[in-house]
Formats: structure tokens, sequence, C-alpha cells
């Protein structure tokens, strides 16, 4: 998904833009993690051995964007002039949590393959 990728990148973007301090430092640091980990989680789950696999690597998708929501929240409060953009991210962030939340149910209502009779 190339959304992700993108998302990764604008949130880089972000980043630099932001002054390194003692408090944005580690605040920084975390956004970053979290935010190119969706694009990493969803590669894997793009590539996933089975229904499950794929089912759980996309739920780590959700969690690293509501994490990313996170950061981008503290972000803004640490930083008002940068804030935003932050806000800006924070809805992309939402709205990746939310496509990754459908999935992730739509895996659950799925029927599993039928067994075969005997």
């Amino acid at each position: 998904m190339a959304k992700t990728s993108q998302f990764g990148v604008d949130v880089i973007a972000y980043a630099r833009a932001v002054k390194p301090d003692t408090i944005t430092r580690p605040l920084l640091s975390q956004l970053v993690r979290a935010a190119t980990s969706v694009g990493a989680n969803y590669s894997e789950a793009s590539e996933a051995e089975s229904r499950l696999d794929f089912k759980h690597k996309t739920s780590i998708c959700a969690k690293e964007a509501r994490e990313t929501q996170h950061w981008l929240h503290m972000l803004a409060a640490a930083c008002p002039d940068k804030k935003e953009r932050a806000r800006e991210l924070w809805s992309e962030a939402r709205e990746l949590t939310l496509i990754f939340g459908a999935i992730v149910r739509a895996c659950k209502n799925q029927p599993s393959k039928p067994k075969k009779p005997k």
C-alpha cells in the first residue's frame, strides 16, 4: 500500500522540521519508529503465510498507527508551532487505523476454509 509508505515519508519530513531538544528528541524517536513501522508491517502482511498470519500482522499495523497518533498528540503539545501539521498527520494515522481495523474485522468474519469430507 503506497499510502503507508507515503505516511512514513511524511512523518519523517515532519520530524526533521521539529527542533530537537530534551523534550522532543525522545518523542520524535518514538514517532518515527511507530509511523515507519506501519508500512513495514503492512509489507509483511502482504507476504503473510496464512490468513491468521495476515490478520495478526495487519492488527500490528493498526496498533502502530494508533501509537503514532499518541506521539503526534504529545509533539503537538510540546511544539505548539508545529501543531497544525501534527493534526494533519494525526488524521492520516486515524484513517490508517480505521482501514486496518476494518481489514482485521473482515478477517474475523470470513469463514475458515471448509473441512474436507471424510
